[in-house]
């Protein structure tokens, strides 16, 4: 995972400072440690749960060399980060993906970027424009269908979002189309309406086509930090989300936010974003993660 070196480094950078020239591992010493963590955007919560963890490690262990807190803290890390959940989509097709997450986040590029990566494993895509709320929503998914490749099915601005999904659901059967990916609307300061329009979705789907895999992804910009953590409790309130796709993992994300969301979410990261080229959308892999903070 090498491609995410350059905005891990900063993390990576501060606990060397903290250890650098430390005769032995102290109080003050994890005390440092703790506000690092939590100004890399890992919430107040989970850095208590890695020092408390720290602590109890190296007294267990009797550790007394400060270059032996990194090991450690890969290897907490990876825990808190590996929720036991699948990190990687079902491979079942045909499957449905529902795309969940607030207008920003990336939701759109990661529909596109999705069915590129579906496109180079040989698969059949079709999208479904079903964020009929919001002005050139269609229009933009249109545009990354061209350029990917895929059909776009699309009703007008302000449909019912349902009726393009039973379109889409159609389309993808008589095709026999291996991945239908939804896109849908970001509303979610209206949490009644995006929890009926989501469950009419769901109502449809499993009507329509019942016997196709389906994944909810929630996608959520790590730029946002601590918010980001908010949008996936309050989205995962109202959709019945299965993984979450991280955007914007670029130089000006902290990165913590990965293992904060992963650990108090207990919902499995899949996919991480690190840049704007198809192919930098990439599976998430909690052990070579927890490793790479300290490459």
């Amino acid at each position: 995972m090498a491609e995410k070196r350059s905005f891990f480094g900063k993390l990576q950078d501060r606990i060397e400072d903290v250890i650098l020239n430390r005769p032995e591992i102290d109080e003050e010493l994890l005390e440092e440690l703790e506000e690092v963590l939590i100004t890399s955007d890992i919430g107040m919560e989970t850095t208590v749960k890695i020092v408390e963890r720290l602590r109890q490690d190296v007294k267990e262990n009797r550790l007394r060399e400060p270059e032996k807190i990194k090991e450690q803290l890969i290897s907490i890390i990876r825990e808190l980060i590996d929720s036991g959940e699948a990190h990687h989509l079902t491979e079942a097709t045909p499957l449905i993906i529902i795309m969940i997450g607030v207008n920003g986040s990336g939701k759109t590029t990661s529909i596109a970027k999705l069915a590129w990566r579906f496109r180079q494993e040989g698969k059949s895509v079709q999208l479904a424009a079903a964020d009929t709320f919001r002005a050139a929503a269609a229009e933009q998914l249109q545009i990354w269908g061209e350029r990917t490749g895929v059909n776009v099915i699309r009703h007008k601005e302000g449909a019912d979002p349902s009726a393009v999904i039973f379109d889409a659901l159609q389309s993808a059967k008589a095709k026999k189309t291996d991945v239908l990916i939804c896109d849908t609307a970001g509303r979610l300061q209206n949490k009644k309406n995006l929890m009926a329009e989501l469950e009419k979705m769901y109502k449809v789907i499993e009507r329509e086509y019942p016997e196709a895999a389906r994944e909810a992804l929630l996608v959520i910009d790590a730029a946002t930090g601590k918010n980001a953590v908010s949008q996936a409790r309050e989205f995962s309130s109202v959709a019945q989300v299965t993984g979450i796709v991280l955007t914007k993992l670029d130089g000006t994300a902290k990165g913590g936010v990965v293992v904060t969301i992963a650990d108090t979410m207990e919902l499995p990261v899949k996919f991480i974003g690190v840049g704007e080229g198809m192919e930098d959308l990439l599976p998430f892999d909690p052990a070579a993660f927890a490793a790479s903070l300290f490459e």
